[in-house]
């Protein structure tokens, strides 16, 4: 294991937020080749009904996933970790190719490599349709501004 994607665990609560920010910005660049190289050549993932193995089956999920959702934006909050364990509550928004927006709220639990690599992500997520006018993620497309409220700001 050459490559390391820190901070490394074991996690801190500092650490733990940091990482939890770093993936957030690296999933609001929906760039699937960036994002994969935050996970192990072999990860493990559950998404919804789909199981990628490896970095090569991550990228093909993520290209599919930012060609229906589109106009993208991702809020994550830490929600608790434990050594090489991060459990994080998250919200996107979204719209289909008919405009339709939506509200995903999800959970994730992640599990690390000592090189600071995630190796299994867990996640379970639910969809709401909304209005436009409902949406509370307005940012350029690219990393959350630091001064946007997070989820519990926003009362998500």
């Amino acid at each position: 294991m050459t490559d390391q994607r820190p901070p490394l665990p074991p996690f801190t609560k500092e650490t733990a937020r940091q990482k939890v920010r770093a993936a957030e910005d690296g999933w609001n660049s929906q760039d699937p080749g960036k994002v994969a190289l935050a996970y192990t050549p072999d990860t493990l993932w559950r998404n919804r009904s789909d199981f990628p193995v490896g970095r090569e089956e991550v990228i093909k999920f993520l290209t599919r996933k930012w060609q229906r959702e589109l106009d993208y934006r991702l809020i994550k909050e830490l929600w608790t970790f434990e050594a090489h364990r991060i459990a994080v509550r998250f919200a996107y928004e979204w719209h289909d190719q008919t405009g339709q927006w939506y509200r995903s709220y999800g959970n994730e639990n992640w599990e690390f490599a000592a090189n600071g690599l995630m190796h299994r992500r867990f996640a379970s997520i639910n969809d709401l349709a909304i209005a436009e006018s409902d949406r509370k993620m307005h940012w350029p497309k690219g990393p959350r501004p630091a001064d946007h409220p997070g989820l519990s700001e926003l009362g998500l």
